[in-house]
């Protein structure tokens, strides 16, 4: 099955994740380290949130990146859409796609995916980054 979201969006909560766990400025390098992730990938995602306002950086000796607001001021919904754009669980829903389905007024599966795109939307949006942060372990406690 395909995943709905892509790298970019799983990695993007992965780094915030990593950012909100450590003091300071974190280094792109460390956080490579400690999540598998490549450092030149990391700088794709990273820049990516740079660009939303999430994180700051500081260039030189003892910079790096730093979230901008406490974890618990973010939304996963928001992050993700400045990693992936949009949380459209199709891209005939996705309002960035250019090319919208000539068939979208017709379509019988059209609700079923808005309404999924909805309750997807609404549970990321209801979530934020110190629920991840808490939940290191994956347990849910």
């Amino acid at each position: 099955m395909a995943s709905m979201f892509s790298t970019k969006g799983r990695y993007a909560l992965r780094v915030m994740g990593d950012l909100a766990t450590h003091e300071g400025w974190v280094s792109l390098g460390d956080v490579s380290k400690r999540q598998g992730i490549s450092r030149k990938y990391l700088e794709q995602v990273v820049s990516r949130m740079h660009k939303a306002g999430y994180v700051e950086s500081l260039r030189g000796k003892g910079g790096g990146y730093r979230l901008t607001r406490a974890p618990e001021d973010y939304t996963l919904g928001e992050i993700l859409r400045a990693a992936e754009g949009s949380l459209a669980p199709v891209a005939c829903l996705d309002c960035t796609n250019d090319e919208i389905c000539p068939q979208a007024d017709s379509c019988p599966t059209v609700t079923i995916w808005r309404d999924l795109g909805r309750v997807t939307a609404g549970f990321l949006d209801s979530r934020t980054l110190a629920d991840i942060v808490g939940d290191v372990d994956g347990t849910g406690e």
